[in-house]
C-alpha cells in the first residue's frame, strides 16, 4: 500500500520504535527523510542513521537514542499535514517547550530547526514538532 504522508509515516516509525525500547528502526529512503533525519541528528535526538537495502528498494536505518532508560524524544508530531499546510514566516515560528524542543521547518534553505532558521532569516513550512 502507498504511503500518502512519508514524514508522517517517519515520525511515527520512530515514535513506535522508542516506545517499544527498540535500538533501532527501518524505514524507506527519501531525501525528505534523509534532511529530517539530519536535523534531528544535529539537534541530539537520535544517534544517528545509515542507508541500507530493503529487498530492491533503498532504506534507512535511524539509531534511536536513549537516557538513562527514558527516550531523548518524549513528544514528535506532524504539523503541517498533507490536507492542512502550515506555514509561517521567520520571526512566527513557533516555539517548543520555550525553546527546549524544536520545530522542524522547510526552507528555501533546505531542512532546518527553528533556531536554525531564525538565525538565516528564513521561513516555509513547518513540518514538525520534537521535545
Amino acid at each position: 500500500m502507498a504511503v500518502t504522508d512519508p514524514l508522517g509515516d517517519l515520525l511515527t516509525r520512530i515514535r513506535n520504535g522508542q516506545r517499544a525500547k527498540k535500538d533501532s528502526v527501518l524505514t524507506p529512503a527519501s531525501k525528505l527523510r534523509v534532511r529530517v533525519l539530519d536535523v534531528l541528528q544535529r539537534e541530539g535526538y537520535i544517534r544517528g542513521y545509515s542507508e541500507e537495502q530493503m529487498g530492491p528498494a533503498a532504506g534507512l536505518r535511524i539509531e534511536l537514542k536513549y537516557f538513562e532508560g527514558q527516550p531523548a524524544i518524549k513528544h514528535v508530531a506532524r504539523v503541517s499535514k498533507p490536507g492542512r499546510r502550515v506555514y509561517s514566516g521567520s520571526q512566527e515560528l513557533p516555539r517548543v517547550r520555550n525553546g527546549l524542543g524544536i520545530t522542524i521547518v522547510s526552507t528555501p534553505r533546505g531542512v532546518l530547526s527553528d533556531s536554525e532558521a531564525r538565525e538565516q532569516n528564513v521561513g516555509g513550512e513547518v513540518l514538525a514538532e520534537v521535545f
